[in-house]
């Protein structure tokens, strides 16, 4: 199915659709998916208090769905409304990636909505909410700022109350669609009120290709509670990763002296302590979703913007983003917080650069900060860079939990 979303940053034209009221109401629910009437949100929020009542108590009291039931094709039409590329448009004459992050967020939850659809309802009962971004592939390094970009995804894994969607972006230029990333989102499904878990449609396979995606979800989702026993946060270093840190102590002691506190750089070396970048924003009503939070496309735009700076300022040239991964929603951001965010290039290896953007929302009244997200961009440039060094204990574990971003990042690639 293809749409027309004029309110979001994805203007997609409709092209076609087998079920008119289905495609009228996601319309409508996306043109207002971050709207500013307060009036709005106090009335939206009790009519889907009212959907309570359409929960169900299992997931076998849901139909199945197919992964055809939840494909959707989205058209931005770069090429066709100059007047829609203003907002696009960076100052290196490409797209801003961050619009496009935000898009991705915005086609993920409507992917996860088509599955979810009830056709006595005509809607969805459900709250879907973004999870955790596992996985931003690059396979084009311009995306031109005048040329018409087409997303298409579906559903491709299902549990009992989470989601995983497949997004791929393609962009029309020479005659032909070429491809622009790959990119893989898990949703999670939570009652009208966005309180608590809900149980979401299982997913039916109907061929031996679709068998094998499915698969794939199961891998991922494997890998992503293997890496997370494994964090740093948890567990000490493995054997060859204490040895890499202890090397490079060893080779920044100077040697003029007999002291563990005499530390000197190497040559074309940085201290990762000279390799930050800070931000704050303020969160406006403008960027809030139906729930009355900070939308999370708009996170991610703004973390994405200061780790791209970041690797800029780091490098001095312009960098080009390779992948995104491992972007985990922790906790929802409220409007009125302050959001802090911290950009730290935390590993590089030949010519790329590892970057880590942590995000934190301080409460002004308690001065409470809380963990929000921490985002790790792969980026790559084209001359020589420095590299970074750690100094600290934590900067240390900074280092490994970069070489492993990184590490994964190019196993994935291949």
């Amino acid at each position: 199915t293809t749409f027309l979303y004029p309110s979001l940053s994805l203007m997609m034209q409709t092209a076609h659709t087998t079920n008119v009221n289905r495609m009228a109401y996601i319309t409508e629910g996306f043109q207002d998916f971050r709207p500013n009437s307060k009036t709005y949100h106090q009335q939206a929020l009790a009519e889907r208090t009212s959907l309570s009542q359409y929960l169900a108590q299992s997931q076998d009291e849901l139909p199945a769905k197919t992964m055809k039931d939840s494909a959707v094709e989205a058209h931005l039409p770069l090429g066709s409304q100059p007047a829609l590329r203003e907002k696009y448009l960076n100052y290196h004459n490409s797209v801003r990636f961050g619009r496009i992050l935000e898009d991705l967020d915005s086609l993920a939850v409507l992917i996860c909505y088509s599955h979810t659809w009830n056709k006595e309802l005509k809607r969805s009962p459900l709250s879907i909410v973004t999870a955790l971004v596992d996985k931003i592939d690059m396979r084009k390094n311009i995306i031109y700022p005048d040329c018409d970009i087409k997303f298409t995804g579906h559903v491709t894994w299902v549990g009992k109350t989470s989601i995983e969607a497949k997004m791929h972006v393609s962009q029309y230029h020479d005659g032909a669609y070429t491809d622009v990333l790959d990119a893989t989102f898990v949703m999670v499904a939570r009652d009208p009120d966005n309180k608590r878990a809900a149980f979401i449609n299982p997913l039916k396979l109907e061929s031996p290709e679709e068998k094998a995606i499915f698969q794939q979800g199961e891998i991922n989702k494997t890998r992503r509670v293997e890496l997370s026993t494994a964090s740093l946060l948890k567990v000490a270093p493995a054997a060859e990763e204490r040895t890499l840190i202890h090397n490079l102590f060893l080779n920044t002691l100077d040697t003029r002296t007999v002291s563990f506190r005499s530390r000197i750089l190497s040559p074309n070396s940085v201290w990762m302590e000279d390799a930050k970048m800070k931000g704050l924003e303020i969160c406006h009503p403008q960027e809030r979703n139906i729930f009355n939070r900070i939308f999370g496309g708009f996170l991610m735009r703004k973390a994405y913007e200061l780790g791209w700076a970041n690797a800029c300022a780091f490098a001095g040239c312009r960098p080009t983003l390779v992948a995104v991964d491992d972007i985990v929603f922790r906790k929802p951001v409220e409007i009125g917080s302050l959001l802090l965010l911290s950009s730290q290039v935390c590993y590089t290896e030949g010519l790329h650069i590892q970057v880590r953007v942590h995000t934190e929302v301080l409460d002004p009244l308690s001065r409470q900060h809380s963990t929000t997200n921490v985002f790790h961009f792969t980026f790559c440039v084209e001359k020589d860079i420095p590299a970074v060094v750690p100094q600290s204990y934590g900067e240390s574990m900074l280092y490994l939990d970069g070489k492993r971003h990184f590490d994964e990042t190019m196993r994935s690639q291949g």
